[in-house]
């Protein structure tokens, strides 16, 4: 019985991997196929240093943006500036630090960023954390609601002004499938009478997509329009503070999403024409 239920299990498996290509294709959602050309418009981006961030940069920087890669470990994200300008022929991609767990880091973002740019016309709200052990940010919020949601809250209305003066412009906030799992816990937002590191990420994301939807009715009128996003599952370094996700992403991987493809999303909210009435809306792909 054990050898039958073995051999059950290794044709299953076989059977999968030798249609993970059609199965992926299936997956991978659609593809942003606009157009639209960028010289002269600026771009801020969080968390461009590698992933999703990185590959939506890429994409900007090649229409002819100015490109900000705004993240916290600079290396890392001259690294990531220096491998976009070479494949896009385009040195206006520039590295900005930027501590999203730290109000002061984020104010001195925007102050420098604010003195440096007169214009800004696309803010994509990329950075986040995921699954991570219980811990605060420097002002003491709980990491994942600091970070993902409250850090780009503060950037976003520092900025905002600046997005005004360069209507038509975008907000494009992360989010994802699983905001429908998540909750606003009034009388918990720190998580300290009871924390779950999965459902602290899932309720972060809900705040993004709540976040959009209030901007988008406070920002009628104004030129400026915002859009959540889901990127599908991708292959990224957002599971690696957990060691089970981690293992099923090893496991999965021919079936994941790649940067590349995640970044789709983010670019048609960023990019596509005639998406102003959708303001405040949930864009998300197949998976």
């Amino acid at each position: 019985m054990m050898l039958l239920i073995l051999g059950l299990l290794t044709s299953f498996l076989s059977f999968l991997y030798l249609t993970a290509p059609t199965i992926r294709k299936f997956f991978a959602g659609g593809v942003c196929r606009t157009n639209v050309q960028l010289p002269g418009k600026v771009v801020v981006i969080t968390g461009a240093n590698t992933g999703i961030g990185k590959e939506t940069a890429r994409e900007l920087a090649r229409r002819g943006a100015r490109v900000y890669i705004a993240c916290r470990d600079v290396l890392k994200g001259e690294s990531a500036a220096s491998e976009i300008r070479a494949d896009t022929k385009n040195s206006q991609v520039l590295v900005r630090k930027l501590d999203l767990s730290d109000t002061k880091s984020i104010r001195a973002f925007a102050e420098g960023f604010l003195a440096e740019e007169k214009q800004l016309h696309i803010l994509i709200n990329n950075a986040g954390v995921m699954m991570c052990p219980y811990s605060k940010t420097a002002d003491g919020f709980e990491t994942h609601l600091g970070v993902n949601h409250l850090g780009h809250f503060l950037l976003t209305h520092l900025l905002l002004e600046q997005l005004k003066k360069s209507a038509p412009a975008r907000v494009v906030n992360l989010s994802s499938v699983v905001h429908h799992a998540g909750k606003i816990r009034f009388h918990d937002l720190q998580g300290e009478k009871y924390y779950n590191r999965g459902f602290a990420y899932c309720h972060s994301k809900l705040a993004n997509v709540l976040f959009t939807r209030e901007l988008a009715k406070r920002l009628q009128g104004t030129g400026v329009t915002t859009y959540a996003v889901h990127p599908g599952v991708v292959r990224s370094e957002l599971v690696r503070h957990s060691f089970l996700l981690c293992l099923l992403w090893q496991l999965f991987s021919p079936f994941l999403k790649s940067a590349r493809e995640g970044a789709q999303t983010s670019l048609h909210c960023a990019l596509a024409e005639g998406l102003e009435p959708l303001s405040g809306k949930y864009f998300r792909t197949r998976f």
